[in-house]
């Protein structure tokens, strides 16, 4: 894929800033987009920005400011507090009905006016906690619809799909970005960079699987004193 060039859907946070590390270990040359869409945790772009810049990777961001009209959720409407525990088998009140889609359709288009036939997105199947638009179904479905409506052959790579988020902090240890992505990436609904607020659904789910990295990453270094 080096003589190829990727579109990387980067919002700021832990998953989408490790798929930019990956797809710069994967294709010839890569840019990124992201998205204003009235999220309360906006700053999340000033911190793509400043890593897409660190990375030399251009990087556009497309206002979609209609979200909050059409969609009642904790992200786009500061009246509705993030929810701190969810409810099994129920949506999250953080739900973005279609975001994904939305975001996906957006950066298509943009791709197409640049050549460019690969897009990058850091959704995962594994942790997807009820965030329908984060299947793989619905990741394949996209990706042919696209490729339908537009008549132009899009692939949408989605690294993380069967990762944890153990896993996916491992991968960014192996791209050599453990340090970028554990401190300069802004995963928190409540706009706090790094390790985040701690209380809100994103930070829990980030704070285990960091905790199962480090256990796993002192379990292999204890097993290995043993070895002959």
């Amino acid at each position: 894929m080096k003589s190829r060039k990727a579109l990387v859907l980067l919002s700021g946070g832990q998953d989408s800033t490790t798929c930019l590390y990956w797809a710069k270990n994967r294709f010839g040359s890569i840019e990124a987009i992201g998205f204003n869409y009235g999220q309360r945790h906006v700053r999340e772009l000033e911190i793509a920005s400043t890593t897409a810049q660190e990375a030399g990777v251009s990087y556009y961001i497309a206002t979609v400011n209609t979200l909050s009209d059409v969609s009642e959720n904790a992200l786009t409407k500061n009246s509705i507090d993030v929810e701190e525990s969810v409810t099994a088998g129920m949506p999250p009140n953080t739900l973005v009905e279609g975001r994904n889609l939305l975001f996906l359709t957006y950066a298509a288009i943009y791709a197409k006016s640049k050549g460019i036939n690969d897009l990058v997105i850091g959704v995962s199947q594994t942790d997807y906690s009820n965030y329908p638009d984060c299947r793989e179904q619905f990741i394949r479905s996209a990706e042919n619809s696209l490729s339908l409506a537009m008549d132009y052959k899009f692939t949408v790579h989605a690294p993380l799909m069967w990762r944890t988020k153990a896993e996916t902090w491992l991968l960014a240890d192996e791209l050599g970005v453990l340090n970028i992505i554990r401190h300069n990436t802004l995963t928190c609904y409540n706009g706090i960079i790094g390790d985040g607020c701690g209380n809100c659904p994103a930070c829990k789910l980030r704070k285990k699987g960091w905790d199962e990295y480090v256990f796993s990453s002192k379990f292999k270094v204890q097993s290995s004193k043993f070895k002959v």
